[in-house]
């Protein structure tokens, strides 16, 4: 199996891009953004929000290194930057600090704030182009990171398709312990990142 796709990859790539994205804190985002809104329009506003993460997502993990050599930008640098950026993200949802996203005059919200920055912001741009970096191109690691990147997307557009039935479950107080939980790995993985980069940097120097 393996030889097909690098799981282990893949369950770093996913989980990873889980505790940024943090399906479950997106719900009362969500629901606050398309109150008043018929259940058909909250259903496009899901579909169309993943979409455009999606779409943002995919084009920084093909294009991202070409910027980054276009720049001089190394990889332990990228990592170094991410995992300091991440570290903010967790400290964000740890501290509950976090500015919520505001609906934009004339602008559909499926795309600002849902989409960008919401869901495909610089954190899991940043994650996604710090795992192609190491991949090498090989074909297993290619399919871990195109699997994980399509299974967060899926579990995204259920989360926000099913949202109101989430919240009812899990309720704020629920929202609020994923939240935080996501926000303890998160930072975990960002500290791993920063101390991978230094090393690289002293094997370097």
């Amino acid at each position: 199996m393996n030889s097909v796709i690098n799981l282990s990859l893949l369950s770093s790539v996913f989980v990873t891009l889980f505790v940024i994205m943090d399906p479950p804190g997106t719900v009362p985002v969500f629901i606050s953004l398309t109150a008043g809104q018929s259940r058909a329009v909250r259903k496009k506003a899901a579909w169309q929000a993943v979409l455009v993460a999606f779409g943002v997502i995919v084009v920084f993990a093909a294009f991202g290194q070409q910027i980054l050599s276009h720049l001089g930008i190394t990889l332990p640098a990228l990592q170094c930057a991410g995992g300091l950026l991440l570290l903010l993200i967790a400290l964000q949802l740890l501290t509950d600090t976090a500015e919520d996203p505001v609906q934009t005059k004339n602008v559909n919200i499926a795309f600002v704030p849902l989409g960008t920055p919401l869901l495909a912001g610089p954190g899991a741009i940043v994650a996604t182009m710090v795992f192609v970096q190491r991949a090498g191109g090989s074909l297993p690691d290619v399919v871990a990171i195109s699997v994980g990147i399509v299974l967060i997307h899926l579990v995204m557009w259920l989360t926000l398709r099913f949202s109101g039935v989430i919240m009812r479950v899990l309720g704020e107080n629920g929202v609020l312990l994923v939240t935080r939980i996501a926000g303890l790995l998160l930072s975990a993985i960002a500290v791993q990142l920063v101390a991978d980069a230094v090393t690289d940097f002293i094997k370097a120097g």
